[in-house]
Formats: structure tokens, C-alpha cells, sequence
């Protein structure tokens, strides 16, 4: 590797190796504080390194170039320095920062995807509803509901993921303002879900209307089409899982790999338990809701699963895209190399737009069939 590779690599050490590992009897080590200072360049490692203990878990060092196959602006995204260092900031923080920049987020994209957006309740649950510019008199008895993301205790979706989709689509989408957790855990944003989905069906046909999501609002609505089908409600044309999951109880090989930005940032080991205690709160993680890969998925609706190479839910993703294959739905994968998760939120990487692009024609060839 040269060094200017070498200066524009992003460095990812998993676990350093450890000696005790080696001996066969040797009992866990115990976890580490985390460090008071992120990593600099000089204590960076240079070379990759790999031991697998005696339990097959990996303890890695990787050097990994930016992909040569992503776009310029791609790269400049990818190099962003990010601090290593933890504890992860509080959540009164992470809102007031999260709202902040999807306002900002939100407002680049409009440039791009001009629309006229109102604040109102459905069914008691706020929404924002945006409607595009220019939007057909064909489309207007067409909805897609929208499920946004952001940990389920935040909500960094409801304009980035509603507003591109609105314009590429020409189609109105309502974005649910769902309860957040940890003050309302697992079922409050199925239960919000399903009562602005029973509402628009007063006005919609099923075969009419789209649930998408990402991050969180991907697996919210892999959870609300299992929910559906409980309850028996007629379902929608189509669903759209960007960067989701289906299992709470098991945690897929990328939460290893990935922080929220990739190979940067700060990354604990995986603790075994079960994936996201506050919005459990000790509801059963295999619950076929909770987690839909456990459900009878035969006779789920068409759906697009997105996600990309350095998403930390890449293996959530593509497992249960994998389940409803097996399950004999019309299910379809785009994977885009390189990327971090859910990074078609963002305006100015040419990759996000032709992902929004592509989420929008794949709903609009199902509401057209």
C-alpha cells in the first residue's frame, strides 16, 4: 500500500489480540474501560492482524482503503475524521442534535425535491404530510406512509426520508410521528403504525398504498406488515426495508464490524444479550412481531430491502430479505459498496440519489401494476 493509500485508508481495530486466549482454559477477560482519548494517527495499527480464539471469536485489526468504485463527494464523506473514543453522548444530547440536523437535512432536500409539507394528527398520532411539487392528478389516490428511523428514540427520517421519496415519486407520503422509546417501549410505534395505516385505508385502497422505513422505521415496518396480517387488514402494495433488521435476538455479524458511520467512530464489542433493551423492555425478542424472520412471512407483500457495505446492519438486512425469499415473496436486494448506514439520508452524495431514486421507482411500479 502506498502512502497516500495509507493516508486515506480508515483504520478499523475490532479487539486487540489477546494472550490469554490462547490458553485453553483460559476464562473471558474482563471488559476494558473505555478509552479517555480517541486514537491518533502514531497509535493506529499499519498492517492487518487476525487470531481466532477457542470460541471462534475474531480479534482483528483491519487497514482498509476508500473503494475506488464509489463517487468523489462519496470518498470525502468516507474520510471525515471521527473520534473512537466513548461513552456515547445522552439521549437529551443525541435528540436536540438529531432534530436539529434533519431540519437542515430536510431543507437541503427540498431545493432538490420542492413540496409543500404540513404538521397534523391521523388517527390521534401526529404526522407530517408532504406533498410533492407538481404531483399528477393520477397519483392522487396514492399514499405512502412513511415509518421513519432513529433508534426508535429519536427521529433523524420524517423529513430525509419523506421528502426525496415524495418528489422522485410524484406521490404524497405521510411520515407517522410514532411514540419514541424509552418513555413508550415495544408496541407503542407498531400500535401508532397500525392506527394511521387503518385511517389511510379509509380513504385509500390497500393496493394503493407503500410502508417504508429506515434504520429503525425499517424494521418498524417489517413489524407492522407481520401485524397486519395478525389482524387481518387488507394489505398495502408494497413494502420499502432500507438498512433494517428482523431479529432482536440475535445481533448479524455486521454489529461487529460497523459504527453508525462505518469503519469511524466508536464501536463496542457485541455483549450477547438481546438487541435494544429500551425498546424491548422485556418484551420477548423472538416474538414473531418484534422480530418478523420467526413470523410466517408467505404472502408478504413485494418489497425492495436496501443497504450497503459498511451499514452496520448489513447482515440484518440481507437475512431478512433471505427469509422472504425462502417464504416465496417477491423480494428484492440493492446493496451499494463502500457506505455507511442509511446514507441516502443526505443530499450530496450522487450514490443518494440514485438510491432514493430507486426506492421511489420500485414503489411506483407497484402502485402501477
Amino acid at each position: 500500500m502506498t502512502r497516500k493509500n495509507r493516508l486515506t485508508a480508515l483504520v478499523f481495530l475490532l479487539t486487540p489480540v489477546l494472550m490469554a486466549a490462547q490458553q485453553p482454559n483460559a476464562q473471558p477477560a474482563a471488559p476494558q474501560p473505555l478509552p479517555l482519548q480517541p486514537t491518533t494517527a502514531a497509535e493506529a495499527p499499519q498492517r492487518d492482524t487476525s487470531f481466532i480464539d477457542e470460541r471462534g471469536t475474531a480479534h482483528i485489526t483491519r487497514v482498509v482503503p476508500i473503494p475506488a468504485s464509489i463517487s468523489e463527494p462519496a470518498k470525502r464523506f468516507l474520510a471525515r475524521a471521527e473520534p473512537d473514543q466513548g461513552p456515547p453522548e445522552p439521549l437529551a444530547a443525541r435528540r436536540s442534535r438529531t432534530d436539529a440536523w434533519a431540519v437542515g437535512a430536510g431543507a437541503k432536500w427540498s431545493k432538490l425535491c420542492p413540496n409543500k409539507m404540513v404538521e397534523d394528527k391521523i388517527g390521534g398520532v401526529p404526522v407530517r404530510i408532504v406533498t410533492p411539487e407538481g404531483m399528477p392528478e393520477s397519483n392522487r389516490d396514492k399514499v405512502l406512509l412513511n415509518l421513519h428511523g432513529g433508534g426508535f428514540n429519536s427521529d433523524s427520517g420524517s423529513y430525509t426520508e419523506s421528502i426525496p421519496i415524495a418528489g422522485y415519486s410524484k406521490i404524497k407520503v405521510v411520515a407517522a410521528l410514532y411514540r419514541l422509546a424509552p418513555e413508550h417501549p415495544y408496541p407503542a410505534a407498531v400500535d401508532d403504525s397500525i392506527t394511521v395505516y387503518k385511517e389511510l385505508l379509509k380513504t385509500y385502497k390497500p393496493e394503493h398504498i407503500v410502508i417504508y422505513g429506515t434504520s429503525a422505521g425499517a424494521i418498524l415496518t417489517a413489524e407492522v406488515a407481520v401485524r397486519i396480517q395478525q389482524l387481518g387488514l387488507p394489505e398495502p402494495a408494497a413494502l420499502g426495508i432500507f438498512s433494517g433488521m428482523g431479529d432482536f435476538a440475535r445481533d448479524g455479524d455486521s454489529m461487529a464490524l460497523y459504527a453508525l458511520r462505518g469503519l469511524a467512530g466508536h464501536l463496542d464489542p457485541p455483549n450477547g444479550g438481546p438487541h435494544d433493551a429500551d425498546y424491548l423492555r422485556g418484551a420477548d425478542p423472538r416474538d414473531p412481531v418484534i422480530s418478523p424472520i420467526y413470523a410466517d412471512l408467505h404472502g408478504m407483500p413485494p418489497a425492495l430491502f436496501v443497504s450497503s457495505g459498511r451499514d452496520l446492519l448489513l447482515s440484518g438486512t440481507v437475512n431478512l430479505h433471505r427469509a422472504y425469499l425462502n417464504a416465496g415473496v417477491d423480494a428484492r436486494l440493492i446493496v451499494y459498496d463502500g457506505l455507511p448506514h442509511a446514507f441516502w439520508y443526505g443530499s450530496e452524495l450522487p450514490e443518494s440519489i440514485e438510491a432514493n431514486r430507486a426506492m421511489a421507482d420500485f414503489f411506483v411500479r407497484q402502485l402501477t401494476r
